[in-house]
């Protein structure tokens, strides 16, 4: 098999026998121009996997393989696999706890959703959701900056985080978005069944999203710097969540 790295495969057998396999792909680029209809097997596989695909210019494909020859066709691989929204609540019900899960909301930066899986295990939340499109991936970078931990969280990709954040709700769970100007989180009750949303480092909270929340919840800012980082907020509201959980129930940690 081709391999630019440990998370690139170049070259239409290599991606369909990767396809095939069923190892973990976190999306395809296929070149725009040409035969499309010889690539039909591989477009048919991703749209039965739920694989995300883009078609792409030649210029696109040679800078990124290096101009090997790709045959008009990359894939690049994931960490690992994929898990689903009932993967991540019944981890909830296994344990017997109320569902504690984080959601990203175009989270961009590979660090950021790195350093978020590290405190989505420490605080034992029960998944991460994030969006197929714009968004951040299970990349070797995430891998390696979640310092191990994505082996450990289950991560859900859904085409629509409106639609997901709607499931969940459905299914008894409240919805705290993490944004200024909205509620103290540290006066908020973030205990019971909880979706924490987190927006994208630069626009925040999509306005659909944030209109499906059931609050939007602040973090106090006493300094002249007026926003957080992304997984430093997330971070802090995921802690205050797991403080709260304790002192709901008298656990000790």
């Amino acid at each position: 098999m081709n391999y630019l790295n440990d998370e690139i495969v170049y070259g239409k057998n290599p991606v369909l026998e990767l396809l095939k396999s069923g190892k973990p792909v976190n999306k395809v680029l296929i070149l725009s121009e040409g035969p499309n209809g010889r690539n039909q097997e591989i477009i048919a596989l991703l749209h039965e996997k739920s694989i995300p695909y883009q078609f792409v210019d030649r210029q696109t494909l040679d800078r990124i393989t290096d101009r090997e020859r790709h045959q008009g066709m990359l894939a690049y691989i994931a960490a690992r696999e994929y898990s689903s929204i009932d993967d991540i609540l019944a981890l909830a019900e296994e344990r017997q706890e109320d569902p504690f899960i984080l959601m990203l909301d175009e989270i961009e930066d590979p660090h950021n959703l790195g350093a978020l899986l590290r405190t989505v295990d420490a605080v034992g939340a029960h998944g991460v959701i994030i969006p197929k499109r714009r968004s951040v991936t299970l990349t070797g970078t995430v891998a390696k900056t979640s310092a191990g931990a994505v082996e450990y969280v289950r991560v859900a990709r859904v085409s629509n985080l409106v639609q997901a954040l709607q499931e969940l709700k459905k299914r008894g769970c409240w919805v705290s978005g993490a944004e200024a100007g909205g509620r103290g989180a540290f006066e908020a009750d973030l205990t019971g069944a909880r979706v924490i949303v987190i927006g994208s480092e630069g626009k925040g909270i999509s306005r659909l999203l944030r209109e499906k929340c059931d609050e939007i919840v602040s973090l106090p800012m006493k300094g002249q710097v007026t926003s957080l980082n992304a997984s430093v907020a997330g971070s802090v509201m995921l802690y205050e969540v797991l403080r709260q959980r304790i002192s709901s129930t008298n656990q000790k940690v």
